[in-house]
């Protein structure tokens, strides 16, 4: 009895050592449909119990208790329960390696040092006027990838704003993603129009982590024009939580016109006048203010994003932790090691008591030479499944280093090592995604997806696919991908946030494919629908007549609209 309560200690002690080795990290199972497994024990604990039973009836059915004990001379009834024991305890311990406990591992995810930066970009029609060349809404757009650049390690998320507020992409380390939402802002995306900053501010401050009261800022882009007054109280609240607030004006103080873009003409107001839009400095420096910030006029896009930079770094920066090519720590090889053990001790244990003369039978022998050669087998794939770890281990240092080429080669010789390892292949389909490996990485994501068990790490993999296909602008199959992905973790925000996103993408892209389609029809039409003169049916005073009646409405018409105007003291809605 000693023996099995050795074992069963070891056993319990591999528990504790996990749980207290990981006492910050949560315990988790990579394949946990394979504890069902563990539903047998009860099975197995009835069939001995039922095979006991048969011996003692079998042993009756004998009846000369001499011709018994000659039988079953040297068996040993506590040998033969130890070694069921055992049995039971390597079955328990071969389940659990296969449901493979793991941990995240800490040391091996990535840690960036740097603060929050929610970027509210203005998409008014106002910012298509062009005193800024091509026009104030692109040149806005290219400061904010300059900045970008210039983040490094901080995440960025963007709002964009009109008349309404919306969040564009939510905080992210991931600038190539951040660079895609931001080519993908116009004027249509808002459909309500005018200039409400104070709704963009909450809006970026409902963004942040509201736990920490620093390592905050807002980048705001606009005209200015249209602002509202609750804007000033806005800032200065966010400011008073520790949220640093930067504006840059773009535009001129002369002002321009502004093109629209639906008629292709100049924008003009209720009473025909054109529409003269103009930098509405003072109301963005007065924000900044608030804010605890600065204000940067663009006229230079380099020399704007130098500034706001700059002024970022003054922040001072906090730990950033980005799960992305994360590495768990397994302990499966422990419990598959428990199994092993406790199977070669059954092996080498014998239910018979051994002969007087000290000999062990030949058979024996040959059990002892498997279980050796069992042993070492297990020890060859222990080393595998550790020199795989390492290998993602320096595959993540390089990634973390943005050296995307050696962190490739590194996930490839762990894919290599072991086929079956699905964190190898996703973390190999993130690094051929940064060296631009497009189609590459979404082989490697297919794969990671075949060999993932676990719901999560699918949907993880599929959302990851669509990042790749809808950069790669192949819109249908990307919204099959965050489906597939939202189906797998309908949790996923940022899966639910881009296929919304790429359904706006499809619709635009079918309405500009039906406007093609019209255009290319239109000639054809009037090639084939050639006007014909028709004989005039009127004589020349019913025409008269009908000239004065068609001239006397209008008259009417217009003294109708001045009576309107005149008791009507609202100006009409700004619609730009």
């Amino acid at each position: 009895m000693f023996s099995i309560t050795a074992a069963a200690a070891a056993l319990l002690c591999s528990y504790f050592y996990l749980t207290e080795f990981n006492n910050k990290n949560l315990i988790q199972f990579q394949h946990p449909e394979y504890l069902f497994a563990l539903a047998a024990l009860p099975v197995l604990g009835m069939s001995f119990l039922w095979l006991q039973q048969w011996k003692k009836k079998t042993t009756k059915k004998i009846g000369d208790p001499v011709l018994v004990a000659q039988l079953i001379e040297g068996y040993s009834a506590s040998r033969h329960l130890f070694k069921f024991l055992l049995i039971v305890l390597a079955y328990a311990s071969g389940v659990i390696a296969l449901a493979n406990p793991r941990s995240p591992n800490g040391n091996n995810s990535i840690n960036r040092s740097g603060i929050d930066v929610m970027i509210a970009l203005d998409v008014s029609k106002s910012m298509l006027a062009q005193d800024i060349k091509p026009d104030r809404l692109n040149r806005a757009k290219q400061f904010i990838a300059k900045l970008i650049d210039k983040l490094n390690d901080d995440r960025v998320g963007i709002v964009v704003f009109a008349g309404k507020a919306y969040l564009q992409m939510p905080l992210t380390t991931d600038h190539a993603a951040a660079k895609m939402y931001l080519s993908s802002a116009s004027t249509d995306v808002v459909p309500t129009q005018g200039t409400v900053i104070g709704d963009a501010l909450k809006m970026c401050y409902n963004a942040f982590n509201n736990k920490e009261k620093k390592y905050k800022s807002v980048v705001l882009i606009s005209d200015g024009e249209d602002h509202d007054e609750g804007a000033l109280k806005i800032a200065k609240a966010m400011a008073d939580d520790g949220v640093m607030i930067n504006t840059v004006g773009i535009g001129s103080a002369e002002g321009a016109m502004i093109m629209d873009a639906a008629t292709n003409e100049i924008k003009k107001d209720a009473a025909g006048a054109p529409v003269i839009t103009k930098l509405n400095e003072s109301e963005l420096k007065n924000i900044a203010a608030s804010g605890n910030g600065i204000y940067a006029l663009l006229s230079g896009t380099d020399e704007a994003a130098a500034k706001v930079q700059a002024q970022l770094n003054s922040i001072g920066r906090h730990s950033i932790t980005e799960n992305s090519a994360l590495v768990y720590q397994n302990f499966f090889q422990w419990f598959a090691a428990m199994a092993v053990l406790l199977l070669v001790i059954e092996l080498l244990l014998a239910e018979r008591r051994r002969s007087t003369n000290g000999n062990e039978e030949p058979k024996l022998k040959k059990v002892k030479k498997s279980a050796v050669a069992a042993a070492c087998l297990f020890l060859s794939l222990g080393t595998v499944a550790q020199n795989t770890e390492q290998l993602l281990k320096k595959g993540n240092e390089a990634y973390q280093k943005k050296e995307y080429s050696a962190a490739e080669a590194e996930y490839k010789k762990a894919a290599v090592k072991n086929p079956d390892n699905s964190k190898a292949i996703f973390n190999l389909g993130n690094a051929l995604y940064k060296n631009n490996k497009a189609e590459e990485a979404t082989q490697a994501y297919d794969a990671a997806i075949i060999k993932d068990r676990q719901p999560v790490d699918k949907g993880a993999a599929f959302y990851n696919k669509g990042v790749v296909l809808q950069n790669s602008k192949k819109i249908p199959e990307c919204i099959d991908a965050y489906k597939n992905a939202l189906r797998l973790n309908p949790g996923d925000e940022d899966a639910r946030l881009n296929l919304q996103k790429a359904l706006q993408q499809q619709k635009k892209e079918q309405q500009n494919n039906q406007e093609k389609q019209k255009q290319q029809q239109k000639p054809n039409d009037q090639k084939n629908q050639q006007p014909k003169p028709q004989p005039s049916k009127m004589t020349r005073k019913e025409a008269e007549e009908k000239l004065k009646a068609l001239m006397q409405q209008e008259k009417n018409l217009q003294d109708k609209l001045r009576k309107v105007d005149a008791a009507s003291p609202e100006k009409p809605e700004k619609d730009w």
